[in-house]
């Protein structure tokens, strides 16, 4: 007689690279409202993220089990293709370049002024990302303005949970630099500036429809209120405490940065050579312009001669109008000869950014998941009213067409094919800041600057700009001084002084751009480097799949093939495009 068992219980079946990927990607909007927001996945209570010590390790835990997960998927046995081995790749590459930073604390450092571990921001410190992620919400419907106040009500709280986490950092000695404190401070002081009392939280909500105006009008306040005593916190406590503090970061951290920005280890001291060669270059390239927009002139000369003589519009209504025609125009330029784009992707919207925006220079902000909201540039006018043409041309086709909306705003239509993994979170800075960078070179080989010198040196000078970047960050966080050969502080060591003075001598920038720019880089420890690098490789990339295919080469559908891959580190970026 056989003996009888009970049914058998299905094993748990294991899932996919790209499954892990999403199911990572829901597990976090949960954390992080801001990529709840970016993502479609917000929800009407208004949340903000937990930035207190425990809801940091929260997040850290989600890493790391994610990353159990995925090694669980990959030592399945199941046979994977290749866009899911891409997608393991990028996963598990993001995931230890982040927590190799958690671990040495650098997300108890994030605080100022840029936040540097919620990848989706457009570049603003966890105080300034509230702003940046009301900007961004709809504002239809009365119900949409209720959501919007929740939010601003929920900023008392969310504060109170980030200055717990800033009083444990002074107790670990885990500080930022007193630049950036200085910085975040002044960031302040215009965010609670206006007409209201509330300030910019203020102004806001007075665009609410008035049945809900009065509510969305109080949690406004209290919002206002509570920034205003987390400002008094910094100056009072956390300032001197960081008063000690180096602004850079050595070569040991510096070097982690990199990793997470880049996605590769990037041998410094070459990167640091090639980068003054491009120097050279492009120094004399500029040279050669300026005669012929001023002769006689030097480049800064002829740039300073733009700025007062050049073409020019005056006022934000002007300017924005200018700009939405030119990215109007380059999208009819581009679609069906260059690219194939989807009809969702042909709408971007210019902007002007908000009073107080954190980025001193133009930003893109990428589409809702949903194409709710189209892809957005941002222009931050500083104050001013008068706004040159020639410094805008070309930094409009990195933010738009064919630049960051091309490849960002292609992530996003593609989310459910890449996975909303490798279309958000899995972000590499030194991918999608090289393709827009490519994007200015593929301009300039089609002729877009040869109308006018005014227009050609403001290209030449965001190239002299960029190469600059990787000079200067490397020199201060990593210790290259110097070369002999430079043509200033020759053997010297780099420092934020002369870091600026060298800029400044060679970029138009003005100078207030110039002291948010040194903010800026020792703030973001690597991130500066990411434009020339990336660029590098991308037109690297170009050329060796241009030699592979010989006359066969289809440069729109190497294109299309190009921006489809979703977000990859260097590493593997190389190697992808070189097999297109």
């Amino acid at each position: 007689m056989s003996q009888q068992t009970g049914p058998t219980t299905p094993a748990t079946p294991v899932r996919t690279p790209r499954a892990v990927a999403d199911g990572y990607v829901h597990a976090l909007a949960a954390l992080d409202p801001y990529l709840a927001l970016r993502t479609g996945l917000d929800t009407p209570e208004g949340k903000l993220a937990d930035l207190s010590p425990d809801g940091l390790a929260a997040v850290a835990d989600l890493a790391r089990r994610t990353l159990t997960e995925l090694d669980a998927a990959e030592n399945s046995g199941q046979a994977a293709d290749a866009g899911e081995q891409r997608c393991g790749k990028l996963l598990r590459e993001r995931l230890t370049a982040e927590l190799a930073l958690r671990d040495a604390g650098e997300d108890r450092r994030s605080v100022l002024p840029f936040n540097v571990m919620t990848l989706t921001a457009p570049s603003a410190s966890p105080l300034l990302g509230i702003r940046d992620m009301i900007v961004l919400m709809p504002v239809d419907t009365a119900e949409a303005w209720q959501v919007i106040g929740r939010r601003m009500a929920n900023v008392p709280r969310a504060l109170e949970q980030y200055r717990a986490t800033l009083t444990e950092a002074i107790g670990r000695g885990v500080l930022c630099g007193p630049r950036q404190v200085g910085a975040v401070l002044d960031q302040l002081d215009q965010l609670l500036s206006g007409k209201s009392p509330a300030g910019w939280f203020g102004d806001f909500a007075a665009g609410a429809p008035g049945p809900v105006r009065p509510e969305v009008q109080a949690s406004a306040a209290s919002a206002g209120a509570a920034m205003g005593e987390m400002k008094d916190w910094l100056g009072r406590v956390y300032a001197p405490a960081a008063a000690g503090q180096p602004d850079t970061v050595g070569r040991e951290r510096y070097a982690r940065w990199v990793r997470y920005w880049c996605g590769t280890d990037l041998d410094l001291d070459e990167a640091y050579a090639w980068a003054w060669e491009q120097f050279a270059d492009i120094e004399a390239r500029m040279r050669e312009v300026a005669q012929t927009v001023l002769p006689g002139s030097a480049p800064l000369e002829a740039m300073a001669w733009l700025d007062e003589h050049g073409a020019a519009y005056e006022g934000t209504d002007a300017i924005r109008a200018y700009l939405q025609k030119q990215i109007d125009r380059t999208i009819g330029d581009m679609q069906g000869k260059y690219f194939d784009l989807a009809a969702p992707l042909l709408k971007v919207e210019a902007m002007i950014a908000p009073a107080g925006a954190s980025a001193a220079a133009p930003y893109y902000s990428p589409p809702a998941v949903d194409f709710s909201r189209p892809g957005r540039t941002w222009l931050p006018t500083g104050g001013k009213d008068h706004f040159p043409v020639w410094r805008l041309v070309d930094l409009w086709f990195h933010e738009s067409v064919p630049g960051h909306h091309v490849q960002l705003g292609q992530w996003t239509y593609l989310a459910k094919e890449l996975t909303v993994y490798q279309s958000t979170m899995g972000f590499v800075a030194a991918n999608a800041e090289g393709w827009a960078m490519y994007a200015e070179q593929f301009m300039d080989e089609l002729g877009y600057y040869a109308h006018d010198p005014g227009i050609r040196l403001g290209y030449l000078n965001a190239q002299m700009e960029r190469v600059q970047r990787v000079i200067i960050d490397i020199g201060m966080h990593a210790g290259p001084a110097f070369p002999a050969a430079s043509p200033v502080f020759a053997g010297r060591p780099m420092t934020p002084g002369n870091a600026r003075e060298f800029y400044g001598a060679y970029c138009g920038l003005p100078g207030d751009q110039l002291d948010a720019e040194i903010v800026r880089y020792l703030s973001l420890p690597g991130q500066a480097i990411t434009y020339k690098l990336g660029q590098r490789v991308w037109l690297a990339g170009r050329e060796a799949a241009r030699k592979a295919h010989g006359d066969a080469f289809d440069l729109k559908a190497w294109h299309m093939a190009a921006i489809s891959q979703g977000s990859l580190g260097l590493d593997e970026l190389a190697a992808e495009l070189a097999a297109i």
